[in-house]
């Protein structure tokens, strides 16, 4: 062949080759990628980044999102020393591995190894397509060629590490690392990566918990092909599937429901803490009433932040529908729990402190009678002792004097919601007649432990805080803390007198119990009930809500933060050394009206006509200090008198006025007629 000739056909050939790479090039860029930003597993992460929940993804498969910087650069090198040492040179496809394992196949009979690069594997992930057929394996070679192209090598590795598969409905390095180790991916050892590197290629047939010698003999090869020393081949792989954290399980799906599209959310809960209480929930409904629930929410002081929040002691059917209900949203009566509102009101109004004389004693308001949970009166005694002892009329009368929509708009500044039945509230509210959550109550108590200053609460750590609002004064709101400290704790709390600062209550019927706490630092509520309102029958607060509260300060921490000193304003004295209108509380109405002790005739009563009689009238006096004095007609006609009944020489037909006066010259008097 002359020169001319061989020039001509290796210009011929070039351009057979040029036009061939060309056709090649525009095969490869019409290439259709498949979904590249599939859907991950939304995670949510306690306050030290801990997960708490990962929802699943399509087919109840869990998919975690990762980031290349999240994985240990050892586990990237040993992966691509075992699966695609040319990975960083090749351009998709290795000819030179698909030569060798095309001619081990032919040598061998049978395919000896695989020739597939992780792009190539990428690409079947991608598609969740077969490599048993020529135009499979064809199709998985124009997809790595395109990705390469369209994607840089971090990012074909990290779409590798998120979809490849590590048994059952894993997806996923972080997925497998969390499911098998209990760990990310940056903390892995080089026996775990050498198991996680060799999964993914017979992801069932090597799963630990049902094949751990195949496991253990795939993870031995790999640790020889890295050429690591044999002593690690001695560690025993995992024999079970850990299960994905599954806490604050209402929290979690309040969060994805107001945000449906994030794919995580950063929670201020405390996963330890979270779990403990979870835990102390199923316990105290165990061996209770049946289809009794549970709910726990706890709250620093300063910042609002929630650590805890358990809406219910089952997230499942175990009793019923009801351990999906989140209890800590629920709308329920709050029973005595308002109490220390009230009186925090009314200490601020000045109607009363905490050494005012106030009377318990029976009492209506129209058609409204309400009387005491065990039925007795106490008489007079101070606000203090009144509080204490949770006792029904004392506040009933207080809510009298602010009235009833003073304490609603309390309430609504402190952040609550409250819901009144008919909408318009009454004296009722304070006994529980309103409804109110316990987020609301636990947000009104760290009110009062704040010195009467309400911020909202907190449960993602990316929230702005809200604006701080007064609801009363830190003298008020510290008496308030102060009196509800002295109550005794539940008996085998462990804790003293004065360390925590507690309420409880009792709806009516015995649908729910409450005890809400606060210590300095930190205010939890709990309550327990019937999610559907039926009544408990001899449930209380104090002894069923009361031991758990206490208990729940025990997990907190070793001890109870310091309750704060008095502000310097507060009024500490006796009820003696008070200014005379706060050392006996009397409602405005009855300022002019005489006091309760004074003199009162009982009969005849005022306006009576009533028939002479030879032995005289009778008459019965009420209250007042003796000696008293009785006058008929502005004449005296006993002086010195020691009792309260006697008769009257009355005889005479016509009007009369009857008139009596004690020691301390207080009167009352009555105008009767006598006929014949």
């Amino acid at each position: 062949m002359s020169r001319y000739a061989a020039l001509l056909l290796l210009a011929a050939i070039l351009w057979v080759g040029a036009g061939l790479r060309d056709a090649a090039d525009r095969w490869v860029e019409a290439t259709v990628l498949p979904p590249i930003l599939t859907e991950s597993s939304t995670e949510v992460r306690d306050r030290h980044g801990v997960l708490l929940r990962v929802f699943q993804v399509e087919n109840g498969r869990t998919r975690l999102k990762l980031a290349l910087a999240d994985v240990d650069p050892t586990f990237i090198e040993m992966l691509i020393a075992v699966e695609d040492k040319r990975f960083h040179r090749h351009a998709g496809v290795d000819p030179i591995a698909a030569l060798r394992a095309a001619g081990q196949a032919l040598w061998h009979g049978r395919v000896v190894s695989g020739g597939s690069t992780l792009t190539m594997q990428v690409a079947r992930l991608l598609e969740n397509s077969g490599t048993g057929t020529w135009s499979g394996k064809l199709r998985q070679v124009r997809l790595a060629l395109a990705l390469e192209r369209r994607l840089s090598k971090a990012q074909i590795l990290e779409l590798y590490l998120t979809h490849a598969p590590y048994g059952g409905p894993l997806e996923g390095l972080r997925a497998g690392a969390l499911a098998w180790f209990g760990k990310e991916p940056r903390r892995l050892t080089s026996e775990e990566a050498a198991l996680l590197i060799a999964l993914p290629q017979a992801p069932e047939a090597r799963r630990p918990d049902r094949h751990p010698a195949n496991a253990q003999a795939a993870r031995d090869r790999m640790l020889a092909r890295v050429g690591l020393p044999g002593k690690w081949r001695t560690a025993p792989v995992p024999r079970r599937l850990r299960n994905f954290a599954r806490l604050a399980p209402h929290l979690a799906d309040r969060q994805r429901a107001d945000d449906p599209l994030a794919d995580r959310f950063d929670v201020t809960l405390d996963g330890r803490l979270q779990g403990q209480l979870e835990t102390l929930a199923r316990r105290a409904v165990q061996g209770q009433a049946r289809g009794l629930s549970a709910a726990i929410l706890v709250a620093e002081l300063r910042t609002g932040e929630v650590l805890a929040s358990v809406g219910s002691p089952y997230y499942d059917a175990r009793n019923g529908a009801s351990g999906f209900v989140d209890m800590t949203r629920a709308v329920r009566s709050p029973g005595s729990t308002l109490k220390p509102l009230i009186y925090g009101l009314a200490f601020d109004q000045g109607l009363v402190h905490p050494e005012t004389i106030i009377n318990d004693a029976p009492v209506s308001f129209g058609r409204y009678a309400p009387r005491n949970f065990d039925g007795h009166f106490r008489g007079e005694l101070t606000v203090r002792e009144a509080l204490q002892l949770s006792l029904n009329i004392p506040p009933v009368l207080l809510t009298q004097e602010l009235g009833p929509a003073r304490l609603m708009a309390s309430l609504r500044q402190a952040g609550a919601d409250p819901q009144v039945p008919g909408g318009k509230p009454g004296l009722a509210i304070a006994l529980g007649g309103v409804g109110l959550t316990l987020t609301d109550l636990v947000q009104l108590y760290a009110a009062i432990a704040r010195g009467g200053e309400a911020i909202p609460l907190v449960f993602r750590v990316d929230s702005e805080p809200g604006a701080p609002r007064r609801i009363m004064s830190a003298a008020a709101a510290w008496q308030v803390g102060h009196i509800l400290a002295s109550i005794q704790p539940p008996a085998g709390s462990g804790a003293r007198t004065g360390q925590i600062a507690y309420k409880t209550g009792t709806s009516y019927g015995h649908r729910d119990a409450w005890a809400v706490g606060f210590d300095g630092a930190h205010v939890i509520g709990v309550w327990l009930g019937r999610p559907d309102g039926t009544p408990v029958p001899g449930a209380f607060g104090g002894d069923l809500a009361a031991p758990i509260l206490f208990e729940a300060f025990g997990r907190l921490k070793p001890a109870p933060a310091a309750l704060p000193p008095p502000p310097p304003e507060t009024l500490m004295v006796g009820t003696a050394l008070l200014p005379q209108p706060l050392q006996r509380f009397r409602s405005r109405d009855a300022v002019f009206s005489p006091a309760d002790d004074a003199p009162k005739v009982q009969f005849p009563p005022d306006g009576a006509v009533l028939r002479s009689a030879p032995e005289g009238l009778p008459l019965k006096l009420a209250a007042g200090i003796l000696p008293l004095t009785v006058l008929i007609n502005g004449a005296p006609v006993h002086t010195g008198l020691r009792r309260r009944d006697l008769m009257l020489p009355m005889q005479t037909a016509g009007y009369s006025t009857i008139s009596v006066i004690d020691a301390r010259g207080r009167a009352d008097r009555v105008e009767i007629r006598l006929s014949e």
